[in-house]
């Protein structure tokens, strides 16, 4: 750049970019082709290049107090005009905008009149709605067709007039095509045409009557009625067209033969073949001359049916919308009473045609997608928990192998038991500190969980009789015993569906409080029915899922039902317990339909939680009966059994520590294998054992001089009405045990407690007389040994000695010597406390923000009054422009008025001087 002056240096930019200067006139400057529009750019983009480097205030740069040779540092140079610039473009696209929004409301905002006035009623605001409305509408009067009276058409309404083609305008593609004209006709009889040139039949006919006027009415109706005539009579034209060319097209095979001419030269004849070219045609190599041939050989076989394929392809059509649960639910209401009504006719003879729902009673039939599942049958679902293995003999359904010793569930023991009524108590909790005085539970039988059956109303089973499809919602499980009645076990659950079919909660407000009852109703036919001697746990599979729907749907009022039961099953062990715990009589064990309860409950509430109103009474209940209950016979230990499998499934995901559980199968082991332990002090560990070798539990035990037999899968159904012990029961339920002391080892190894927990378990399983046993159940024994051994092991190895808290160790204190206060800026940031240190450089990053948001505060500020200035002056301009306007309008009327005063003075004084 050239030193001097800014003018100096400018003229000598620009005559160096070319800019200034006399153009050049020589020959190939005038033959450039480059266009004037593109040397105005470069122009420009030249100017601006050039004001930039030259102008001073663009580019702000920093004078550094020591210049360092090589050093780089970051903002020394800025573009003061370039930031500024980019800050006023960033606040019109956000502050400007907040500005102007800043007195909107989000929402919609309601302006219509009278609406947030709260002195007028809602009567007021519509009738002065309506009047505004009205006058509004009433601006635009005379230019409003719809006040005025209705438009009409010979007599008919324009705006009833919906097809055109009815009024006799000639729309038709095909004429339009023809003539491009209108109909002959209707030219001459609605566009004034013919004037008498044709008359119709009936005035030839009658011609010596006069000739009466047509209504408009009429005419128009006559004129309706051709035109509909004529669009028919072309449709039919057309259509017979349409049959000809499909005939053409059916016939084309044989016409396509016709068209194919043979080679004259073959013949002798001197007319051209069709598929020839015209032209020395013998010596004619052109390849393209053989397409023009239409012989059959090179037609596409295919075509047709290509062609009928695309003609009958299913088109896609529209979908039926996704269906509500009510309005599903009233539709299975409405199919279940039409079939219903369909079965009554057959059975009183009106309809020997038969019904779309006959037969479906009658066997199995093909799930539907809108099936109501009322009587499809699909086996039955297996039960794998209570009823496994109870009341099935080998080889029956059902038979399943249970991994977590829940095969074989016990059922209720009937020896002593008495009948008596259910339990009507109304305690909304459940309690199990109530104090009742013992003589009057000693006074008290024991109360049954469910109602017995009538006597005199067994089961008449027919199979021929068709099930009805509507019942009425029971009250109670006499009710309801007295509805399947006559039915058989497998369409009881056909009933319940239907039952909760016809009274879904959507179709009723009452219906809620049925289902409810219905819930309480199929808890007591589930304990009915596996009340001993015969308990039928396949109908317990089918009923659980519909009472885990209506539970899942109404938890508070079916957990209060549990509760009752759970309550009255604690009134009957403490009476149970108040009659003598070893008594043989007293019933302090639970039976089938207890154990059936307690499963229930743990397959449909959540049996993981901390507290849960059903789950934490049922789990201190069932400790109860383990930790209080004494053993006298094989189905004491049967049900004991069950309810360590009970507790393995509640606690599988918690993992809670049992100590009821641990402490009855370490005794049920005592009980039933031969130890060389002699009495309850000689045992090893703290465990309670209170009927080792007592009188009841002598014959529990193996016998050591014969072999035992194979263990199998125990019918504990059988073992809770056992009255003589056996041998192969006994080795059932030991290897239950084995079964079972193993699971809880695995579920328990990671308590801390574990070695001093297991250690004695493992100790009395190590003295078992074994020589004896069946090599299966040795081999059961032994590999639990080994599992405890290698699980102590372990336990062993992981255990840590206590220690001492840990903490940091505590730092040798450090005094920091006091630096005076002077001008080094290092010594005052830099503070040898780290604490001071970080807190002065936290006040100093607050300063430098706080500084900072002042400055954009300011700057806001200005750009927002310069925005309001400069509306202000648009503002003030356009007033004074109209005030301009106004004076000179205003100055030329006034000019003409003093004119005409002073000529009017001028007619006065004319008039005085004559």
């Amino acid at each position: 750049m050239a030193k001097g002056s800014q003018l100096s240096q400018l003229k000598s930019a620009l005559s160096q970019a070319g800019v200034t200067g006399k153009p050049s006139t020589s020959k190939k400057r005038k033959r450039s082709a480059v266009p004037l529009e593109k040397e105005k750019e470069k122009r420009a983009a030249r100017l601006e290049e050039i004001h930039q480097r030259l102008n001073p205030f663009d580019v702000k740069v920093t004078k550094l107090k020591h210049e360092v040779g090589g050093r780089k540092l970051k903002g020394i140079t800025g573009k003061p005009a370039q930031s500024k610039q980019a800050g006023i473009e960033q606040r019109k696209k956000t502050l400007l905008k907040e500005w102007e929004e800043r007195d909107r409301a989000g929402g919609i905002v309601d302006r219509r009149f009278g609406e947030n006035d709260p002195a007028m009623s809602l009567e007021e605001r519509m009738l002065e709605r309506f009047t505004r409305e009205r006058q509004r509408s009433s601006k635009g009067v005379a230019f409003n067709l719809e006040d005025e009276d209705e438009l009409t058409h010979y007599g008919q309404s324009l705006s009833k007039l919906d097809d055109f083609d009815n009024v006799g305008l000639g729309l038709d593609s095909e004429d339009e095509e023809e003539s491009g004209q209108l109909d002959k006709e209707i030219v001459s009889k609605m566009h004034f045409g013919g004037f008498g040139d044709e008359k119709d039949d009936d005035e030839s006919e009658e011609s010596e009557e006069p000739a009466r006027k047509k209504s408009k009415a009429e005419v128009m109706a006559e004129v309706i009625a051709k035109s509909k005539e004529h669009k028919l009579r072309r449709q039919m034209e057309k259509e017979q067209e349409e049959n000809i060319r499909h005939e053409l097209d059916n016939e084309f095979a044989t016409l396509r033969d016709l068209l194919y001419v043979p080679d004259p030269s073959l013949t002798g004849s001197n007319t051209v073949p069709l598929g020839k070219p015209i032209g020395n045609s013998e010596k004619s190599t052109n390849p393209g001359a053989a397409i023009l041939s239409l012989a059959p050989e090179i037609q596409d076989v295919d075509y047709d049916q290509h062609v009928r394929e695309l003609a009958f392809d299913k088109r896609s059509k529209p979908k039926d919308r996704t269906k509500t649960e009510e309005e599903l639910a009233l539709e299975e209401k409405e199919a279940l009473e039409k079939a219903e009504k369909q079965r009554r006719k057959r059975m009183l003879g009106l309809d020997d045609s038969g019904s779309e729902d006959e037969g479906r009673s009658k066997g199995k039939r093909k799930r539907g997608g809108d099936d109501l599942e009322d009587d499809f049958d699909d086996g039955g679902d297996e039960w794998g928990g209570l009823g496994t293995g109870l009341g099935m003999k080998g080889g029956e359904k059902g038979e399943r192998a249970s991994e977590e010793g829940e095969s074989g569930k016990s059922g209720e023991e009937d020896e002593g038991t008495e009948s008596g009524d259910e339990d009507e108590s109304t305690e909304e909790g459940y309690d199990f500190d109530e104090e009742e005085s013992d003589s009057e539970d000693e006074g008290m039988e024991q109360e049954e969980l469910t109602t017995k059956a009538p006597k005199g109303k067994g089961k008449a089973v027919s199979s021929a009789k068709e099930l009805p499809y509507t019942f009425p919602a029971p009250e109670n499980h006499e009710e309801f015993l007295g509805i399947v009645e006559d039915l058989e076990d497998k369409d009881i659950p056909v009933v319940v569906q239907r039952i909760r079919t016809l009274y879904h909660t959507s179709l009723a407000p009452d219906n809620k409080y049925k289902l409810q009852t219905l819930a309480n109703i199929i808890i007591d036919h589930i304990l009915f029915v596996v009340a001993p001697p015969k308990p039928q746990f396949s109908l317990v599979s089918s009923l659980l899922p519909h009472l885990a729907a209506i539970v899942k749907a109404y938890p508070i009022p079916a957990a209060q039902f549990f509760n009752e039961k759970l309550t009255l099953m604690h009134k009957n062990l403490k009476r149970g317990l108040s009659r003598g715990a070893i008594t043989t009589e007293a019933r302090t064990w639970p039976g089938s339909s207890e154990l059936t309860l307690l499963r229930i409950i743990g397959l449909i509430w959540p049996s993981s939680d901390l507290n849960h109103a059903v789950i934490s009474p049922t789990r201190v209940l069932m400790g109860a009966y383990l930790g209080l209950s004494r053993v006298r016979s094989l189905g004491d230990i049967a049900s004991g059994l069950f309810l360590c499998t009970l507790f393995l499934q509640y606690e599988s995901l918690s993992k809670r520590f049992v100590p009821e559980a641990l402490t009855f199968l370490a005794n049920a082991f005592l009980h039933l294998a031969p130890t060389k332990y002699k009495d309850a002090a000689s045992l090893p560990g703290y465990f309670p054992a209170p009927d080792f070798r007592s009188e009841n539990c002598r014959l529990l035990a193996m016998k050591t001089k014969k072999s035992t037999p194979k263990p199998r899968k125990p019918d504990l159904t059988a073992l809770l009405t056992l009255e003589e012990p056996s041998e192969q029961a006994k080795v059932d339920l030991l290897a239950m045990a084995l079964d079972l002391l193993g699971r809880f080892a695995d579920m328990y190894k990671g308590l801390d407690g574990f070695l001093e927990l297991c250690e004695p378990i493992l100790e009395i399983i190590r003295q078992a007389e074994t020589k004896s046993w069946n090599e299966e159940l040795r081999s059961r024994q032994s590999k639990l040994v080994d599992m405890l051994t290698r699980l102590l092991k372990f336990a062993n190895q992981s255990r840590q000695p206590l220690t001492l808290q840990a903490h940091k160790p505590i730092p040798i204190p450090s005094y920091v010597p006091k630096f005076e206060a002077t001008t080094s800026n290092y010594l005052r940031k830099k503070d040898p406390d780290y604490e001071k240190n970080e807190a002065a450089k936290l006040r100093y990053q607050l300063k430098q923000e706080k500084k900072g948001a002042i400055r954009e505060l300011r700057k806001d500020a200005k750009f927002l009054a310069a925005v309001e200035q400069k509306r202000q002056s648009e503002k003030d301009r356009e007033y004074n422009e109209r005030l301009k306007k106004a004076f000179t309008s205003i100055e030329s009327e006034r000019a003409e008025q003093k004119a005409m005063e002073r000529e009017k003075t001028r007619e006065k004084r004319r008039a005085g001087r004559k």
